[in-house]
């Protein structure tokens, strides 16, 4: 009797997703007191807890049990679990040979079962794995079709999601994020099995950081906390969660809170065993750390995120300009916009290049750029790649003396990222305006905005831009060695002003301007005004 108590009450907290509890009770029973299907559920517990050697263990009994027991469908469910397993624990050719003996038995079994269903699905997988996306496009509606056609939750809702994600990839976005959201009502609503259920959740979330779609990433995002703090002792997919609660509090301007979140995803990542997926915590980590001015943390970090797997661009590439490695972070933007052509990765380069380029100079070559990012935004009809546009947009323009364009740009982009709760890009955006403002001659309304985005960027420890904007103000050492009303006479030039027209509006006589204006081509070693302009564009000064 003690025997068949322990499991039951093994059985029970399995059901109550008691974790901790159903793995130790369930492996402290021999192998002779276990159904096949308890062998599945200690290799669900094992997953869930991070201990992807006691999956394969307790799945490859449980395939030889049901196989004892003649359960062909069983067997091959089974198989499909080791095949996915083994896949995400990098064993791929092993991984294969599972997935090739599901067929097999399928094949000598001859029915249409749901299983068929189930090994499409690591079929279509598989076509992604390999680049072959027209293949997989072509197969997750089967695994859909099998899911509607059986009646299974899990297959269902793992078939509607591949398809909502290669949707996106293929440009059809707002297809892709209704049938995102279809997957994801079975998954909120209970209907979809754990494993299937973390997959979907953590997945989607990740396609809406892709394409900045940050409004549904953060009702998903919380969803998802929910979830995994409803499951005591769960390692697997809390990693994830970490890392996309870290990207909201970046986002939100919770600098400190974003790194603490990040460096605990790491360590939860670690010890589930997903050694790739550290990358993407140690890559947002980066960001925050070049966002503050922690330039040589941002390197490690971004140095760590390439060690485990993830590309440590663009947001090296900026950190490589801030440095002023300003050839190296021209080379590699120019070398990802060539690589990277479907529209969710090229928007996640687009606005790091078009920063990259203003920065050296070169306008002209971000400008179509913009049109693209603008495009896409519009495309994707996502708040943050609209502002995004907008922003780069008033970014060229300034940087052409177009003061007026910039300035509508800019007021478009401060708006929607007021919307998203987006200090740190808001206070970007309203640099801009200030700006703007001043080569429009509205010097007491451009200090206004230019000194309010600067207590933005100090209270949120952000140290390079809160420079940057205290030189626009007069509040830091001019470049050049330039005086005080030597900044404001090149600024009032940058802003095509005549020298007649300088005299008047800081009241000096057209002499001390000449005068001022020879100190400048003297100090700045440039011999025109067109050349004193570009000076001021490049040190910020307006």
């Amino acid at each position: 009797m003690g025997v068949i108590e322990d499991l039951r009450r093994a059985r029970e907290a399995y059901e109550r997703r008691e974790w901790v509890s159903a793995y130790q009770a369930l492996s402290g029973l021999g192998d002779t007191e276990l159904e096949p299907d308890d062998f599945v559920a200690l290799a669900t517990a094992a997953f869930l807890l991070g201990r992807t050697n006691d999956v394969v263990q307790a799945l490859q009994r449980a395939y030889q049990a049901k196989l004892e027991l003649g359960d062909v469908p069983g067997a091959v469910r089974v198989a499909y679990w080791l095949t996915a397993t083994l896949w995400g624990a990098g064993e791929v050719a092993v991984g294969n040979g599972w997935l090739s003996k599901g067929q097999r038995l399928l094949d000598d079994l001859g029915e249409d079962v749901v299983e068929r269903g189930y090994l499409q699905e690591r079929v279509t997988l598989g076509h992604i794995m390999k680049g072959e996306f027209p293949d997989a496009l072509q197969a997750a509606p089967e695994v859909t079709e099998y899911g509607r056609r059986f009646g299974d939750q899990d297959l269902l809702a793992v078939g509607l999601h591949m398809q909502g994600r290669l949707s996106i990839f293929s440009g059809r976005v707002a297809d892709g994020l209704r049938l995102l959201d279809e997957a994801m009502i079975s998954v909120v609503a209970g209907e979809v099995s754990p494993i299937f259920s973390g997959v979907v959740y953590c997945s989607s979330i990740e396609a809406c950081q892709e394409i900045s779609d940050f409004g549904r990433a953060g009702q998903w995002t919380h969803a998802l906390t929910n979830w995994c703090d409803a499951q005591p002792g769960l390692v697997a997919f809390t990693g994830q969660c970490a890392v996309h609660r870290g990207q909201l509090m970046k986002l939100h301007g919770a600098f400190d809170d974003a790194v603490a979140e990040l460096h605990h995803a790491a360590a939860r990542y670690a010890e589930s065993g997903a050694g790739p997926a550290v990358g993407l915590a140690y890559y947002e980590r980066a960001e925050v750390h070049r966002l503050r001015g922690e330039h040589d943390a941002a390197e490690a970090a971004y140095d760590q995120a390439a060690q485990h797997g993830h590309p440590a661009q663009p947001g090296r590439a900026l950190l490589w300009l801030e440095r002023g490695r300003r050839d190296a972070a021209v080379a590699a933007v120019r070398r990802l916009l060539t690589e990277r052509q479907d529209p969710v990765h090229r928007s996640q380069v687009l606005p790091a290049a078009v920063d990259v380029l203003v920065e050296i100079g070169e306008p002209d070559e971000a400008a179509p750029l913009v049109e693209q990012l603008r495009d896409i935004g519009a495309s994707f009809d996502c708040t943050a790649l609209r502002a995004a546009g907008c922003y780069a947009d008033a970014k060229v323009a300034l940087a052409r003396g177009d003061a007026e364009s910039c300035l509508a740009g800019a007021r478009h982009a401060l708006d929607r990222w007021h919307r998203l709760s987006a200090p740190y890009e808001a206070a970007r955006s309203r640099v801009l305006v200030g700006r703007a403002l001043r080569l429009l001659g509205d010097e007491d309304s451009a200090v206004a905005d230019l000194t309010a985005a600067r207590t933005t960027f100090a209270e949120l420890g952000a140290k390079p831009t809160e420079r940057e904007v205290a030189d626009l103000l007069g509040e830091g050492e001019a470049p050049g060695g330039l005086s005080p009303r030597e900044v404001e006479v090149l600024r009032l030039v940058a802003a095509g002003k005549s020298n007649p027209e300088i005299a008047e509006e800081l009241v000096l006589s057209q002499k001390t301007v000449a005068r001022h204006l020879s100190n400048i081509f003297t100090k700045l070693n440039v011999g025109s005004r067109t050349a004193a302009a570009a000076f001021a564009y490049q040190h910020r000064l307006v």
